[in-house]
């Protein structure tokens, strides 16, 4: 990072840093959810600044980042093209025009000088919300992401908080370039110091993200590429959070449980409905953060039904599916009726878009394991 654009994100960080938090002023009224429309752009114009409503994920993200951003005057988001341009997904569309650009900061393509100004923004009180265009990307920042990000606070001894949420897209079945899908949380739970939140729904896209902005540790916020626009649902106005390490039953079922994650659970329910003209009745369990895990409610789930299907995108090489089969071995395995099946991605790079299909878990593939484990006797 050079020293002159160093000396800018000390200048900036120095500005705030002394500036108070207000009271929360609760959802906006008329002539502010007229402005945040008239500002919000390409797409989301009829999305308030707080969600009410049936939202896409994409617009809960938004939203929710406006009202973080309103409420907090130390936020600071930056990025690559999320200034001018909005975001690739338009994500952070109609921000910059509302905060201004020394709160809504485009960023050259450079991972590392992006998560770097984030250490030092949180270190120096600042409230920091960088993005990372694609999560493959972020193999680029890996030594301020391991090396300092994960463990500043703790190196510090509480000193310094690290406030800071890691926003990235992530996933298959939208056909992007390489490293542009690349499902690689496995990766990034083993790094210790480090949150993950990886929302599966619209409601969970504002309360999560809400939780991790406020949080002071470091969370990677992790956001299915498929689901910014392929996932709509109500979202509750006003003040929402979503405890971190707490999963939701998104289909109750008594014979066989998929545990699951981001998008994927919106493919688990799928074969879940197919499944049940089949007699048998799945439940989806979402686990919505991987760090901190909800160790028991994935032990009550073994308990509820003794049979399990879990899915990931990753590659199956020590993968977080691994890590649920683990927590089941150590804590359920009495429980268990059946050995529990993994459907993941494949241990090979991530495919050309012609390939992908193949690669990423369908119901297909979902509905055959489940059949396999609810065909298996004790």
């Amino acid at each position: 990072m050079s020293d002159t654009f160093a000396s800018e994100i000390a200048a900036v960080a120095q500005t705030f840093a002394g500036t108070e938090v207000p009271t929360d002023p609760g959802p906006p009224t008329g002539d502010a959810v007229s402005k945040s429309r008239q500002a919000s752009g390409d797409g989301l114009s009829d999305h308030p600044a707080v969600p009410d409503g049936p939202m896409t994920m994409v617009a809960a993200i938004n939203a929710t980042l406006r009202s973080e951003m309103a409420r907090d005057p130390k936020m600071i988001l930056f990025g690559q093209d999320i200034g001018i341009s909005g975001g690739v997904f338009r994500a952070t569309d109609g921000l910059q025009a509302e905060f201004g650009s020394d709160r809504v900061v485009d960023m050259p393509l450079a991972e590392a000088a992006i998560l770097g100004a984030a250490v030092g923004l949180a270190a120096g009180g600042m409230v920091a919300v960088p993005e990372i265009q694609f999560l493959g990307f972020s193999y680029q920042a890996m030594h301020q992401l391991a090396g300092q990000i994960a463990r500043f606070r703790y190196r510090s001894g509480g000193r310094f908080p690290m406030n800071i949420t890691i926003r990235a897209p992530f996933g298959g079945g939208v056909r992007t370039p390489e490293l542009h899908s690349d499902s690689i949380e496995g990766q990034l739970t083993n790094i210790a110091g480090l949150k993950v939140a990886m929302p599966s729904s619209a409601a969970d896209a504002k309360g999560l993200l809400t939780e991790a902005i406020r949080d002071p540790d470091p969370v990677l916020f992790l956001e299915p590429l498929r689901g910014y626009r392929g996932i709509k649902g109500p979202v509750p106005y006003g003040e929402y959070r979503v405890p971190f390490g707490s999963a939701r039953w998104a289909t109750s079922g008594t014979d066989v449980t998929i545990i699951t994650w981001s998008y994927q659970v919106e493919v688990a329910r799928r074969a879940a409905r197919e499944l049940a003209a089949e007699g048998l009745s799945v439940g989806v369990l979402d686990l919505r953060t991987l760090v901190p895990l909800d160790t028991s409610s994935i032990i009550e789930a073994v308990e509820q039904t003794g049979r399990v299907v879990i899915v990931e995108e990753s590659a199956p090489t020590a993968g977080f599916a691994a890590e649920v089969m683990a927590v089941i071995s150590e804590h359920a395995f009495w429980s268990l009726e059946a050995p529990p099946v993994r459907v993941s991605g494949f241990s090979t790079p991530y495919p050309v878009g012609m390939l992908e299909d193949t690669y990423v878990p369908d119901v297909r593939r979902i509905a055959a394991a489940v059949r396999k484990v609810a065909r298996i006797s004790p």
